[in-house]
């Protein structure tokens, strides 16, 4: 992140603007409605400057830009059509160790303006450091159209009852949950129809009702689904959650962008548990879970694919009920859903397969018979979790049971993330070639007639190549 973004008070503070063209009008009138003191330079300054100076109490110096300009100033900004007098101005500030702004030149600037939704007391800032101006604007329209005209008057009606809230609610956790179930509430429209004063008085009743609510009934678990790795793919009230959490209690296979839309301040536990590594036990796990919420705290226990699909989130949700934790289930993408999709597989394709089967490879070790006669006999497709380290043993049980040797089969590793790997087999071969690849986990198993019908493309390999 090379840009930090910060909100200035400039309210009386001196600012100089260098330029005096239809660009420099911009930014003086941008400056003016922050309440700045602005000095202008420029050796010819436009009729209209002249005057929204004499409006807004602003110092004309009709001169050409010298470095001595800059002295006394909080931020400079250099808007002239001269490339080479806005790096003078650039230098200038730099030397005395102050922010400058150069309009369309993000090389050149140590401070950048950008693009800004108004809704004050709400302000909304949207840059790409210079790098694609036409794509921020394109992402203000659509803000914009979200954050309709009574947005600022509910930043406006919080910001009045903030002491209020405060002191009723010392409990920064407790504050969050409370803004959290407002801000989903008739609140906004309730402002939209113009019944401000009925704003008030649900505000009020909604305050009293959760300073009422001592801070460890508050506590709960959400068991949430991250779905197959992409980002893209967790759900609305998925991230929803991992902005309300306290603490994240996440697996290994939860990807870094997935975390990275968690709340900032969110205490983060990992617990995963994969295959011929350290492992976090299950009663560790499910104790923390417990631990936590009677802790008053919002809990989220973030699980790849779904929580109830070889998630074991059925059991975590034993364990808590049993415990008198409140608990939701928030479901995720599973990791076969996804994995089909982003290799180009359809799982039930009409003549290929009359339905599909989700399997577990460690259910065996889970004290559970899998049916491997059933499973060869069936025209399902197979889509087999964990079972990259049984590949040798699952085909040699299929086909043991009848099964065809040449069934298509076709791993997929990593599914949806960037770094994803297909490898497509038989039933023969797909364990040596597996060996081979060196996979990367997490590795869904698809054995079946579909496997072999998916489109190739950059992710698909004969072979894949191995891992670094």
């Amino acid at each position: 992140m090379r840009w930090l973004p910060l909100f200035l008070d400039l309210r009386g503070r001196p600012v100089l603007l260098v330029g005096g063209g239809e660009v420099a009008l911009r930014k003086l009138r941008l400056l003016t409605a922050a309440g700045a003191q602005v000095t202008v330079v420029a050796p010819l300054i436009d009729p209209s400057i002249h005057q929204l100076a004499v409006e807004s109490g602003v110092l004309l110096r009709e001169t050409r830009f010298a470095a001595e300009h800059v002295s006394g100033h909080r931020l400079v900004v250099a808007a002239t059509d001269d490339a080479a007098v806005n790096l003078q101005v650039a230098h200038a500030a730099e030397a005395a160790g102050l922010f400058c702004n150069v309009v369309d030149d993000g090389e050149a600037s140590s401070a950048i303006v950008p693009s800004i939704i108004d809704r004050s007391p709400l302000m909304v800032a949207i840059s790409t450091g210079g790098a694609a101006p036409m794509l921020a604007r394109a992402i203000r329209e659509r803000l914009e159209a979200q954050l309709d005209e009574t947005t600022g008057a509910l930043a406006a009606l919080l910001q009045r009852w903030r002491p209020r809230i405060t002191a009723a609610l010392g409990d920064a956790a407790r504050r969050r949950d409370f803004y959290s179930g407002l801000l989903r509430g008739a609140l906004s429209d309730l402002l939209r129809q113009g019944r401000s004063a009925d704003a008030e008085r649900a505000l009020e009743a909604a305050l009293q009702s959760a300073a009422r609510t001592s801070a460890a009934a508050r506590g709960r678990v959400l068991l949430v689904g991250a779905g197959p790795g992409d980002a893209g793919l967790l759900t609305l009230r998925g991230l929803r959650a991992l902005q309300e959490a306290d603490v994240i209690l996440h697996d290994k296979l939860v990807s870094s962008e997935v975390l990275d839309l968690a709340r900032r301040d969110a205490e983060r536990i990992d617990v995963g548990k994969r295959g011929g590594g350290e492992s976090t036990p299950q009663g560790v796990i499910n104790e923390l879970l417990v631990e936590q919420a009677r802790r008053g705290r919002v809990v989220v226990r973030l699980k790849g694919g779904d929580p109830f699909v070889f998630g074991r989130g059925g059991e975590e949700r034993e364990h808590l009920l049993a415990h008198g934790i409140d608990v939701e289930v928030v479901p995720g993408i599973t990791a076969a859903l996804g994995a089909g999709a982003s290799a180009g597989i359809a799982l039930t394709h009409r003549g290929r397969a009359a339905g599909l089967r989700l399997l577990s490879a460690e259910n065996g070790s889970e004290g559970l018979t899998i049916d491997w006669a059933d499973h060869a006999r069936s025209r399902d497709t197979l889509a087999i979790y964990m079972g990259l380290g049984a590949l040798e043993r699952i085909a040699a049980a299929l086909r043991a049971n009848g099964r065809s040797a040449a069934t298509p089969v076709a791993l997929v590793a990593s599914a949806t993330r960037r770094d994803q790997q297909v490898l497509r087999g038989t039933l023969a071969d797909i364990a040596e070639a597996a060996a081979a690849a060196q996979l990367r986990t997490p590795v869904l198993c698809i054995v079946g007639e579909v496997a072999a019908e998916f489109a190739v493309g950059a992710a698909d390999t004969a072979a894949a190549e191995p891992a670094p």
